[in-house]
């Protein structure tokens, strides 16, 4: 089995001063009018795989009665102190089943983690499985092949007594295959003073447009490619994919 990423296991706590919730207003509200205009009904539930430390439900859970599911025990324990209305419960979005449906199922960019397109079929199919028919599965990857480009980056926040800056580099040693790394620099500097240096590498999925629109019509799905809406200097253009679950 593979070491967890030190930050959703032993950094998890650091999380916040990564990315902080405030950070995702524009992306959430974004998210919830797609919702809105492709789900057959007025959505009241929604179910949120690979939620992380709960950014995105910050936001959401104001107009949804959420259930957020994560792989990490510590980020969902970080997820529960800024969301304690939501459901929180651990799981692998390729593999739980919660024997119940709802309104939307969202996938924000915990989609990356699926290096293969057989894990992304299994993603895509738990999506399937807890989304009620009419409504609506929401999947956000940070890029599809057609969009990818390398790039380095850098930010963090300053928290009480702490605070924590971050190098972001992503690029692709091998064009030819389904994956590309981002390599991830931590600067952590804690009460005292002091200031320790880790590193993590993501290994993450790069498949077409036209494969993702493949697997989720394969699935069931009336699949759309929407464009992402977004102020930020880094967004490529990479697209939303929007699953419809036909009634009947």
């Amino acid at each position: 089995m593979e070491k967890p990423l030190k930050l959703y296991s032993d950094l998890a706590p650091w999380f916040h001063l990564l990315t902080q919730p405030d950070d995702y207003a524009e992306e959430a509200a974004f998210y919830r009018g797609l919702i809105l205009a492709h789900c057959t009904f007025p959505p009241r539930t929604l179910l949120e795989l690979g939620s992380g430390g709960g950014n995105n439900a910050a936001h959401l859970k104001a107009h949804f009665t959420m259930a957020l599911t994560d792989l990490s025990p510590q980020m969902l324990a970080l997820s529960q102190g800024l969301n304690p209305e939501c459901e929180h419960i651990t799981g692998d979005m390729r593999t739980i089943r919660l024997g119940r449906q709802f309104d939307a199922v969202f996938i924000h960019d915990a989609i990356c983690y699926m290096i293969s397109r057989e894990d992304l079929q299994r993603a895509i199919e738990t999506a399937y499985v807890h989304c009620r028919p009419g409504g609506v599965a929401l999947l956000a990857p940070d890029f599809v092949r057609e969009t990818f480009k390398e790039y380095t980056d850098h930010g963090g926040h300053d928290g009480e007594g702490r605070a924590l800056r971050y190098l972001e580099w992503v690029w692709d040693p091998d064009p030819s295959d389904s994956t590309y790394l981002g390599e991830m620099a931590y600067l952590l500097r804690d009460e005292t003073g002091q200031v320790r240096m880790f590193h993590d590498r993501h290994e993450e999925g790069l498949f077409s447009q036209a494969e993702w629109l493949r697997l989720l019509e394969q699935q069931g799905f009336q699949p759309h490619a929407v464009p992402f809406e977004h102020s930020d200097a880094l967004n490529f253009g990479t697209p939303v994919f929007v699953g419809v679950k036909p009634v009947g």
